[in-house]
């Protein structure tokens, strides 16, 4: 009430402050080979890779790391697949990005994907959880290679996503629009157009599968089956109780997206 742009510039850093605990996932089968690429604003991307064949892409989502999405390397290396997961600024085993230690945005996300995939090119696959998704699903829009794409808990509207976190904080209007006017500031892009779901609505994003469960308490299950609804080369499939991390290691989970990267039918 007393100082709307104070309280708006505390939750802008609030906003860029990634959540904490995720390394204690690790569903990697055992090292692969390590490499360091400079980020594009500070730092160094940390990327690690496993076996042979056409690339297939791991993405990891806000405050997460490559270890998260290390229990499809298995099956996908046994299926003929040279696997590549890194850590974004921030990150895992990255260095620090612009905003210094536990900070980022989701413009370093979106830059570290396109670093990497520069260096290493196109994709026959690319497995992504939730703010990844927004972040390939956009690399991937502007014109990066991917043959298959698998989104898994992926966010939906942005605009709906300020407006809860602003909400949880207990905001009144002008600190929320001094939280969102920042953020626009900060990326050049007005908040809605990070949405996924605007950008496969006429058929040329690559074939999709939606992987979401409905009781993910992180990003609803309505939001998956949304995108899953627009984009008419998307499929949905919905799990019922891994939440918004678990979901990552299920076999069930893995074998379909392996199944739609490679082609091959499910067992």
């Amino acid at each position: 009430m007393v100082a709307p742009r104070a309280a708006g510039r505390k939750a802008v850093d609030l906003w860029c402050t990634y959540p904490q605990g995720a390394r204690s996932r690790d569903n990697r089968p055992g090292p692969g080979e390590v490499v360091r690429l400079p980020a594009v604003r500070a730092g160094d991307v940390v990327v690690e890779s496993w076996g042979e064949g056409p690339l297939v892409y791991l993405v990891h989502g806000w405050g997460g790391w490559r270890g998260q999405l290390g229990a499809f390397v298995g099956p996908l290396v046994a299926a003929g697949h040279r696997v590549v997961a890194f850590d974004a600024p921030g990150h895992g085993d990255a260095d620090p990005g612009m905003l210094g230690e536990d900070r980022g945005t989701l413009m370093e996300l979106m830059e570290a994907f396109e670093v990497v995939g520069c260096e290493l090119g196109p994709a026959a696959g690319v497995v992504a959880h939730s703010l990844g998704t927004t972040s390939a699903a956009h690399v991937i829009h502007e014109g990066f290679a991917a043959e298959k794409l698998v989104l898994v808990a992926p966010n939906g509207s942005f605009v709906d996503l300020v407006a809860r976190f602003a909400g949880a904080l207990g905001l009144r209007d002008r600190t929320a629009d001094v939280l969102r006017g920042a953020l626009e500031d900060a990326t050049g892009h007005r908040l809605a157009d990070f949405d996924i779901a605007p950008l496969g609505v006429d058929g040329a994003m690559p074939d999709t599968l939606v992987v979401h469960d409905r009781r993910d308490r992180q990003v609803a299950h309505a939001e998956g089956a949304a995108i899953a609804t627009a984009w008419p080369n998307a499929r949905l499939v919905s799990t019922d109780g891994l939440g918004h991390e678990r979901i990552l290691a299920d076999p069930t989970v893995v074998a379909a997206a392996v199944a739609h990267v490679t082609g091959a039918p499910l067992a």
